[in-house]
């Protein structure tokens, strides 16, 4: 259908899209031509948009009776019950009636039943000379009639409608995991506009409405919490199964759960741009993406059809020509080689699982932008970490607390916050924070100087406080001899010394450090433990890089590295051990990511550098996303691995049967139904992989 929507005059690109069920066709048509090709192929669709117009099929509802209610509905599940009722009438009047007209006339009904929508695509298929599944299934068929084999045909014309209505099940089934993400968010919302409150479509809610979420609600848009609080389930969208608190300022996603108490929130996207709405359609495109060994597997189906019908062709004719042996028997077998042979296991082997796979790491906050990518991902020797806002958290915080003399901390704290609250240094913030965790208010002080690059001092209560580095201490004559080794210490922990003097005299010292994520160190572990080597990658100088290499465990680092040495970080690591991902920010590393075989960013929700930038997004900011990643990925290749052998063997044995005579028609279309179902099945297995619980985190 895609190469043939891709001749029409005035098509500039047509793109199936397996797991969405729908395809992007680009350029200036007519909409009643793309239908009437569809129409060809048996498919009903809807065709939408002015330039670009998308043709989708119709899929059903999630609840179990709309299910019952499509297989009920669908057209391959009603011909195959018409087909096989009457198959049975037919077998009912050959084998007890001994009424062969009967028998033959109602073989011929199963054959037009069954096989009247095989025969039509065959045709269209012929006309295009591609010589598709159809046109296999049609030529069996015929030829079954012409030698006699009534029944045979018919039995070919009803499994051939079975293994229709089953793949067409099972398909569905796989496609569950984006039709699941699409009914997300709800589709109205309680809004407030120019101070008056009203129910409306989210179609219709503009950036800058006043979203009404009541607990126990889902948030309909994305946007920012002007008033309230409550904890939110937002593992829709980042994966996270534990409810995460928001208060006045914070983001909101739509299709994200309110917990608790009611918030007002402040609409930021339009419905077509919220994140779930991009996470959707990154997704559909994700998995329309050709993954190398589905390319593999295309080009081999093309090559390997024709072939098979010549072979077919040379099985009937060439023995009875050339031995004289009866034409009967050899028609019989090229028949039945034809109906094995049909490539649909082979083809589906692969976007089954890509389509399972990929939907699966979305319903669990990891995004993988195509087929490609998953199967990078699984052949990964080494992931290389960016250090600060990846391995950190990227905000210093105080680590140590040191007093010297009479004074405590309270007295400490009070001092320094107060005179870091006017200074503008990134380290100052983070004293301040401390203060106001230990319940701690900066009080008002005066004559405040900042002295660049080494602190700041001011009055409070008529006493001089000094907050500085050891160099200004220095500088002031201040003895620091006795407190050598605890700053040297300190400073092979990767730690930054700030020192508080009151009145002339060294109060205490604080420790601040970029802290290390809690999933840092078990994402390591995890990582080494499956047989990837990690490499961390940072602008820190040697020393303070050691110390945070030996608390989160990589096997190796690399120091004092600007954007672009991170780049040939990168592609130095590629020569060593050829698949190498990269896991950042998005912002900084992008073109470390760029380099990677595979580049990875975290904290994608909200964050869209991260969503445009990465090949795989873990959308939370949670490090442990990554092994599951991984895990997916490696099944994924597994999957279809597997699949790919299966086909090929069950090809391979049901053909070594023909040449004694052992494969009927009917056992051949069994077997050929019975492995497009088996690969289906064992691709959307794939659905049921998800993040593993140790320690009490998910990964």
């Amino acid at each position: 259908m895609e190469r043939d929507i891709a001749k029409l005059q005035g098509v500039e690109k047509a793109e199936l899209n397996f797991g969405a069920a729908k395809m992007k066709v680009q350029g200036n048509i007519d909409p009643a031509k793309i239908k009437e090709e569809t129409n060809k192929h048996s498919v009903h669709a809807e065709v939408e948009g002015e330039a670009r117009k998308k043709v989708k099929t119709k899929v059903p509802d999630g609840s179990r009776w709309q299910k019952t209610l499509f297989l009920m509905k669908n057209k391959w599940a009603m011909i195959s019950v018409l087909a096989g009722l009457v198959l049975i009438l037919g077998w009912t009047a050959d084998a007890f009636l001994h009424h062969p007209a009967l028998a033959i006339g109602l073989y011929l009904l199963t054959i037009l039943i069954g096989g009247f929508a095989t025969a039509r695509k065959a045709f269209f298929s012929l006309r295009g000379l591609s010589f598709d599944m159809n046109v296999l299934m049609t030529v069996a068929v015929t030829g079954a009639v012409l030698i006699g084999e009534w029944g045979e045909g018919a039995v070919i014309a009803f499994l051939f409608s079975v293994s229709g209505a089953l793949e067409s099940f099972t398909f569905d089934r796989a496609r569950q995991s984006i039709r699941s993400l699409m009914e997300i968010a709800p589709l109205a919302a309680r809004i407030r506009r120019e101070g008056r409150e009203t129910e409306l479509p989210v179609e219709e809610i503009r950036p800058g409405d006043i979203l009404l979420v009541k607990p126990g609600e889902k948030i309909a848009m994305d946007g920012k919490v002007l008033s309230g609080y409550s904890a939110i389930n937002q593992a829709a969208i980042t994966g996270e199964s534990a409810p995460v608190n928001k208060v006045a300022g914070d983001e909101v996603y739509a299709g994200t759960l309110n917990l608790q108490g009611a918030l007002e929130v402040e609409v930021t996207r339009l419905v077509k741009d919220t994140t779930i709405a991009r996470i959707i359609e990154m997704v559909e495109e994700a998995q329309a993406q050709r993954a190398p060994s589905q390319t593999f597997v295309d080009k081999f189906a093309r090559i390997y059809t024709p072939v098979v019908i010549a072979l077919a062709a040379g099985i009937a004719v060439l023995p009875p020509l050339l031995w004289g042996v009866g034409w009967y028997d050899w028609i019989y077998r090229g028949l039945a080689l034809l109906v094995v042979s049909c490539p649909c296991a082979l083809v589906v082997s692969t976007p089954v699982a890509i389509v399972s796979a990929i939907g699966s790491a979305a319903k669990h906050g990891v995004l993988i932008k195509g087929g490609a990518y998953l199967e990078e991902t699984g052949a990964l020797s080494v992931v290389a970490f960016d250090k600060t806002g990846t391995l950190t958290k990227g905000v210093p915080a105080v680590t140590d607390i040191i007093t010297v003399g009479e004074i405590n901390e309270q007295d400490l704290f009070r001092a320094a916050a107060s005179v870091e609250k006017l200074s503008e240094h990134p380290l100052a913030g983070a004293v301040v924070q401390k203060a106001k965790e230990k319940g701690i208010e900066p009080e008002r002080v005066v004559d405040f100087k900042s002295l660049t690059g080494k602190g700041a001092w001011a009055r409070l209560d008529g006493k001089k406080i000094v907050v500085g580095s050891p160099k200004l201490f220095s500088e002031n004559k201040i003895d620091l001899s006795a407190w050598k080794i605890t700053l040297e210490n300190l400073w092979s922990e990767g730690k930054t010394a700030i020192l508080v003097e009151i009145n002339g005299k060294l109060a205490g010292i604080l420790a601040v450090a970029d802290t290390v994520r809690e999933t840092s160190r078990y994402t390591v572990d995890v990582l080494k433990t499956s047989g990837v080597k990690t490499v961390m990658l940072t602008g820190d100088n040697t020393v303070t890089a050691e110390a945070i290499a030996a608390q989160i465990g990589v096997d190796d680092f690399v120091a004092e590295l600007l954007p672009e040495d991170k780049v040939k970080a990168v592609k130095g690591l590629l020569a060593r051990y050829g698949k190498v991902a990269m896991v950042g920010d998005g912002i900084n590393d992008a073109p470390a990511l760029a380099t990677a075989t595979v580049g990875i960013a975290m904290g994608g929700a909200g964050t869209d550098t991260a969503l445009e930038t990465a090949d795989i997004v873990l959308m939370s900011d949670d490090l442990s996303r990554l092994p599951f990643a991984i895990r997916l990925s490696r099944a994924a290749l597994g999957v279809i691995k597997q699949n790919i052998a299966f086909s090929l063997v069950i090809k391979l044995a049901a053909v070594a049967l023909i040449f004694p005579g052992w494969l009927t028609l009917w056992l051949a279309i069994l077997a050929d139904m019975g492995a497009s179902v088996l690969v289906t099945l064992n691709g959307i297995r794939l659905m049921r992989v998800k993040p593993v619980k140790v320690d009490g985190r998910e990964g």
